[in-house]
């Protein structure tokens, strides 16, 4: 018995890619992701409901590890203000875990309606920094935790109330998770100078000159952005984005030495110098002389056209 094969058409990514999908096509698509995309965040945040309670207790340690907040063993309560702040509160973690626990899902989905309207090449560099985004923030969120544990005490005790104060509980969770998101997003910086460079926008060299600016407004956004008003927090933000800076300019010099650039015959150039140019003192031999060319016949005179009527005949 033999079965016809049917041939299979184009995927949706090949219909969107070569521009064959229509615009309805392309909204249908859009909702379909976006529902998949909030269906991955709900089943998060169900998920993150259940661990809120273990996320707050990691978020509090710098807290308990205050001097005088461990009392009999267990740490001193914080502050509420409001019967609903501590429902309000698991909410608020429970969203914050469910977009990290569905981070896999929204994200390719959002990948998914972008990348056919990207080139091979382009899609093959928006994996590598996806790849190397996901350790940075991971790597930011660490060392935010890291500044609340040592820097809070500091912070209480240079203040007029002493470290046995009683915090509230919403603002110095508030105050934890501003410090990860910030820190996190913060070690992305090197990523745009990567992407400047890998697309041919500004060389290494270019990159390295800059250096100055770049230190200074690393320590000027440190001290603006961070939460933290201590000089512990602030300066570690600023000396680890200087770092990353200056590992992504040795990123930058790799690939231009893989590809070439600087090697050019003006790279040595700079943009207001003037090129070098060859003196060639070699006389010029005078030219041959033209030979006269003969008149042009005037043009043949063009007859008139018939009359329309007698153009055609009765049939045209």
């Amino acid at each position: 018995m033999a079965f016809a094969l049917r041939k299979r058409g184009p995927s949706k990514f090949e219909r969107a890619a070569d521009g064959s999908m229509t615009l309805v096509e392309h909204f249908r698509e859009l909702r379909s992701r976006l529902f998949r995309a909030s269906l991955a965040i709900v089943v998060g945040l169900i998920a993150g409901f259940a661990l809120a309670q273990p996320a707050f207790n990691l978020l509090k340690q710098p807290y308990c590890r205050l001097p005088g907040m461990m009392v009999d063993g267990d740490c001193q309560q914080f502050l509420m203000l409001a019967p609903a702040d501590g429902f309000i509160l698991k909410l608020k973690l429970a969203l914050w875990i469910g977009l990290i626990i569905g981070a896999p899902v929204w994200l390719y989905q959002l990948w998914a309606f972008i990348a056919p309207g990207l080139h091979r090449h382009e899609r093959k560099w928006a994996y590598v920094f996806v790849t190397i985004a996901a350790p940075l923030f991971a790597a930011g969120a660490v060392l935010a935790y890291f500044v609340v544990d040592k820097g809070l005490a500091f912070l209480l005790e240079a203040g007029v109330t002493g470290t046995d104060s009683q915090l509230e509980v919403t603002r110095y969770i508030s105050f934890v998770t501003t410090m990860i998101l910030l820190f996190g997003v913060a070690f992305e910086f090197p990523l745009t100078l990567l992407m400047l460079n890998f697309t041919g926008v500004v060389s290494a060299k270019r990159l390295l000159s800059w250096w100055r600016v770049v230190v200074f407004i690393c320590f000027a956004f440190a001290a603006v952005a961070t939460p933290d008003p201590g000089p512990f927090g602030m300066t570690l933000l600023a000396l680890c984005l200087s770092l990353l800076y200056f590992i992504a300019v040795g990123v930058a010099f790799l690939n231009d030495r893989r590809k070439g650039r600087g090697k050019e015959v003006y790279a040595g150039i700079g943009d207001d110098e003037a090129s070098p140019l060859e003196v060639d003192r070699d006389q010029v031999a005078a030219g041959q002389p033209v030979e006269a060319v003969s008149p042009i016949e005037a043009p043949e005179p063009i007859t008139a056209p018939k009359p329309i009527e007698r153009r055609y005949d009765d049939v045209t």
